[in-house]
């Protein structure tokens, strides 16, 4: 299959197609005698495969390892459990982070609505970002 049939067929550019191959995502197919590349059937699967690992999040890298897992004859679902869990792990992680930065966001909104800019002093830059009772100098 030509490059354009299976971009067509999987639903993504020649351009990610021959990004993939280059980054070792897709084994590079045999030549047709006029040159082009001649992918096997079974690539529009593979290219799902790796659409459905990216939509997972896990990375390119990631995705390299699984499918060398595979292509080696091992069956790479311990492999996938243990990404998907560190994945899940970091997501976790992150959602904590971003709820405590929500949080201190909202108390200096709170703040910044109360705040009187007449009463600045040039003493500080900015009251709102500062503590009650916190000098910088």
């Amino acid at each position: 299959m030509r490059i354009g049939d299976l971009a067509a067929a999987s639903g993504l550019t020649t351009k990610t197609i021959r990004f993939y191959e280059q980054a070792d995502l897709l084994p590079a197919p045999p030549r047709t005698p006029g040159g082009y590349r001649d992918y096997p059937d079974q690539t529009t699967a593979r290219l799902g495969f790796i659409r459905d690992a990216q939509g997972a999040g896990l990375t390119l890298a990631e995705i390299r390892s699984i499918l060398a897992l595979r292509d080696g004859g091992q069956a790479p679902c311990a492999h996938v459990t243990a990404l998907l869990d560190q994945r899940l792990a970091d997501i976790e992680r992150r959602l904590a982070e971003l709820t405590k930065t929500q949080e201190v966001l909202r108390g200096l909104a709170r703040r910044a609505a109360a705040t009187d800019p007449a009463t600045c002093t040039e003493d500080e830059i900015c009251t709102i970002l500062t503590p009650p009772g916190t000098s910088h100098k």
